[in-house]
């Protein structure tokens, strides 16, 4: 069995990513529903090297602040330098996405393509 050490196990999650830009709710009060798809999301295995392909879904319910769509992009386009395990992909981005915005809720889903016959869905939640 290959060895996955700590290090391995926690590449990537205190990477410095770009910041995500936010810009005032002005519906707040409204109660509404925003997702946004990356259908070509790229990350790299940490312990082969190899890309690691697949489609995050982002879900959240905005309260004072929303994400700017071009900054998200640039923040999720950081990942294919990023070695970092898929589950670590998933909730990362649910950590910086909450913690740039303080949604009311926010739901992130990873479908990644096949690596040795295999898939992977990862889905991390938060409710305030």
């Amino acid at each position: 069995m290959p060895d996955y050490g700590d290090d391995c196990a926690s590449s990537g999650v205190t990477a410095r990513l770009p910041e995500i830009a936010v810009w005032s709710n002005q519906y707040q009060e409204r109660g509404y529903t925003v997702e946004i798809e990356c259908p070509e999301f790229t990350s790299v295995c940490p312990k082969t090297g190899l890309p690691d392909f697949g489609t995050l879904i982002l879900k959240y319910e905005p309260a004072g602040l929303c994400l700017e769509l071009k900054s998200f992009k640039l923040y999720l386009l950081e990942y294919r330098n990023v070695g970092i395990f898929q589950e670590n992909v998933v909730n990362k981005v649910l950590d910086d996405v909450v913690r740039a915005t303080t949604p009311v809720w926010a739901q992130v889903e990873g479908l990644f393509k096949a690596r040795g016959g295999l898939t992977t869905t990862v889905t991390a939640e938060y409710r305030r």
